[in-house]
């Protein structure tokens, strides 16, 4: 198992401090590689430039992806570190020193995150490098990855339980050195659904990015939890219907529609097309596929 230490802006993590964020997007202004340091679940650390040079925080890694300007906006609005787009944009444009209007950026998401105290932050590793220009990663069996991983165990037990219901769960997260599943916040839950689905929409396998939705099968409002199984990745239309039970999806991920398109408005053909097929993009793994429990759920609500 591993943990990363990654080189954090001070007003970045100021900004999402003040707001006790419980989810994050890690910016990075270009994105040449994906980040492949450490695994879903592992720890990544926040550790503030020259001179400061302290360890001040950190949390869980659920993925990294890359997405346009806007998008990253619409994601994560000020879990991006800053209070608006324009000063978003413009922290982008300054360090990628170009005018491209919507440059693609690096995310690297990042959920349930620990702020020590200024009187509790701790030194950087003790083999840290001013050649490091992004950060570094640790194995938890060495001596530095252990201290690490040890004083982040203690920082997290000390956390009062979230008032946010997004962050609850039934069964203990910090213990020996293991993978946990991240708990996704809603801008998490997007990402995940969108490279879940690769980018397509599960029924028609439309492509073009800012069209396509993450919508939850069993609603958040409706207990239905921040999970790829609970999620389809739609075009906005086919969201708009299955959020208002138009359509549904069958426990063999057929595709219901309901008569009701036709009888209210006197159109739907397009929809109607789709009616007995089967989805045409799903994750790859089953476990991430939508599940039972919350078809069903949503099946029951269907108006046929």
């Amino acid at each position: 198992m591993k943990l990363y230490v990654g080189i954090t802006d001070q007003d970045w993590f100021r900004f999402l401090r003040a707001k006790a964020a419980v989810e994050m997007n890690f910016w990075r202004p270009r994105n040449k590689t994906e980040f492949q340091a450490i695994a879903p679940g592992e720890l990544f650390l926040f550790k503030l430039k020259f001179p400061e040079n302290k360890i001040v925080g950190g949390a869980y890694f659920v993925r990294h992806t890359i997405l346009p300007l806007d998008l990253a906006w619409e994601v994560f609005g000020e879990a991006n570190g800053c209070n608006s787009f324009n000063v978003f944009r413009h922290k982008i444009s300054s360090l990628r020193g170009d005018q491209e209007r919507n440059p693609h950026i690096g995310c690297t998401v990042l959920t349930d995150p620990f702020y020590l105290p200024e009187s509790e932050t701790w030194p950087a590793p003790s083999d840290w490098s001013r050649n490091i220009v992004s950060g570094k990663s640790y194995d938890v069996s060495t001596v530095e990855g252990a201290r690490l991983f040890a004083q982040a165990k203690h920082a997290m037990s000390k956390k009062l339980d979230f008032s946010d219901a997004l962050l609850r769960e039934d069964s203990p997260r910090y213990g020996t050195e293991q993978l946990v599943k991240p708990r996704l916040g809603q801008g998490g839950f997007r990402v995940v659904v969108l490279e879940g689905y690769e980018r397509r929409c599960a029924i028609t396998g439309e492509k073009t990015l800012p069209v396509l939705e993450a919508a939850h099968i069993q609603p958040f409002a409706e207990n239905g939890p921040h999970d790829l199984s609970n999620g389809l990745l739609l075009r906005s239309d086919w969201h708009t219907l299955f959020d208002r039970h138009y359509v549904t999806v069958t426990s063999d991920l057929r595709i219901e529609v309901s008569r009701r398109i036709k009888e209210e408005f006197s159109n739907g053909r397009e929809y109607y097309a789709y009616h007995g097929k089967e989805l045409k993009v799903l994750p790859k793994e089953f476990s991430e596929r939508p599940a039972k429990q919350f078809l069903e759920w949503h099946q029951s609500h269907f108006l046929s």
